[in-house]
C-alpha cells in the first residue's frame, strides 16, 4: 500500500509517500505528481520520500522517470538517499552522453 500526501505551503507543495512503492503504486505516483505540477504558482515541487519502507524496480524507474522529468526528492533513511542518489548519477551519466 502507498499514500500519497499533498501539503501546500507559501514556497513550496510537496508530495507526501507513505509505505510501499511498487506496482501498481507507481502509476499513482506519476498521476499524482503530474496533477501536483499543475497550478504552482511559482512553488516548488518536491517529493518527500522519507517514509517510503520498501522500492521495488518499479519504483526505482518510476523515481528515475521523475528525476529525468525534473522532480526534486526530499529523503530521510538511508534505503531512500542510497536509492535517490544512485538515480542521480544514472540520471546525470545520460544526459552527459547527449
Amino acid at each position: 500500500m502507498l499514500k500519497i500526501s499533498i501539503t501546500d505551503t507559501r514556497v513550496q507543495r510537496r508530495l507526501v509517500l507513505e509505505g510501499k512503492l511498487i506496482s501498481p503504486w507507481t502509476e499513482e505516483l506519476r498521476s499524482a505528481w503530474k496533477n501536483a505540477g499543475e497550478e504552482l504558482q511559482g512553488r516548488r515541487l518536491v517529493i518527500d520520500l522519507t517514509n517510503v519502507t520498501v522500492i521495488g524496480q518499479e519504483g526505482e524507474n518510476a523515481l528515475f522517470g521523475l528525476m529525468r522529468d525534473g522532480a526534486k526528492f526530499s529523503c530521510g533513511g538511508v534505503l531512500t538517499k542510497h536509492v535517490v542518489k544512485r538515480l542521480a548519477r544514472r540520471c546525470k551519466a545520460i544526459l552527459e552522453t547527449c
